[in-house]
């Protein structure tokens, strides 16, 4: 089998993205999606996009992890096929697309998409943590110095210990840098190690620093190891609203795979 692919990164988040919109690639074959996700004996990347044809919107956006599982929501890879639906001449500079938690809109300029997320009403806190699903379940904790911490070994931990288990959790690790600028790593489930950025992530950080009064800003700077991303919001009484998720998303290189 001959795949025709495109790669995209955003923030160091890679995706392989297939235009599926033919039905040509079956979602039920773990094994190749695993395959094609290898670093050393596939393509390489933290997740694989299809995009489909959709009803009722631009297309659709069907994401899974490394593993090769279908997952929850991923904000840069929701960036990225925005950008790979212009490249393909479906969208020109907005768009609203299908995803497994909604409807989304975007906007594309000179390579940076803008990327409104789910609103957010649940947010659990804790003495030591914060919980919150972005369209993905994330784990949030701040912390002085990000840099000595052991993301993957103490990731992991958190990811599969109580009160997750099976299901698991990203898990955040974040460092305030002045008063609207966070640092964060990320552990991400289904990958199953720290990546570069991750968008729902972002966004999490972000809500969570202004739930925890940790920031009065709206408008939030988050530095990931693979680069810089904004998230802007509005607070109507205690529900997150009109979250929008911004950077660039950009086209590495295009191939094809024989499996």
């Amino acid at each position: 089998m001959n795949i025709h692919f495109y790669k995209y990164q955003g923030t160091g988040n890679d995706f392989v993205i297939i235009d599926n919109r033919t039905n040509h690639f079956s979602k039920k074959n773990t094994v190749l999606i695993n395959k094609l996700c290898d670093r050393r004996f596939g393509i390489g990347a933290d997740g694989l996009i299809l995009l489909e044809n959709s009803d009722t919107t631009d297309f659709k956006m069907v994401y899974f992890n490394a593993d090769g599982n279908e997952s929850t929501m991923c904000g840069n890879g929701g960036r990225c096929i925005v950008a790979f639906a212009n490249r393909l001449g479906i969208i020109k500079n907005e768009t609203t697309f299908n995803a497994i938690d909604g409807t989304h809109y975007a906007t594309i300029e000179n390579d940076v998409v803008n990327l409104q997320m789910k609103d957010v009403s649940e947010i659990k806190q804790n003495d030591s943590h914060i919980f919150l699903d972005t369209g993905s379940p994330h784990h949030v904790e701040f912390h002085n110095d990000i840099s000595k911490i052991d993301v993957k070994n103490l990731g992991r931990a958190i990811r599969i210990g109580a009160p997750y288990f099976e299901e698991g959790t990203n898990v955040n690790f974040v460092e305030q840098i002045n008063n609207n600028t966070f640092k964060v790593r990320t552990y991400e489930r289904g990958v199953e190690d720290e990546t570069l950025s991750c968008g729902t992530g972002v966004t999490a950080v972000a809500i969570a620093a202004s739930k925890s009064k940790k920031t009065l800003s709206n408008t939030i700077n988050i530095e990931t190891l693979g680069g810089n991303l904004n998230v802007s919001f509005k607070i109507d009484n205690t529900i997150y609203k009109d979250i929008f998720l911004s950077g660039k998303a950009t086209f590495v290189f295009e191939g094809n795979f024989e499996s």
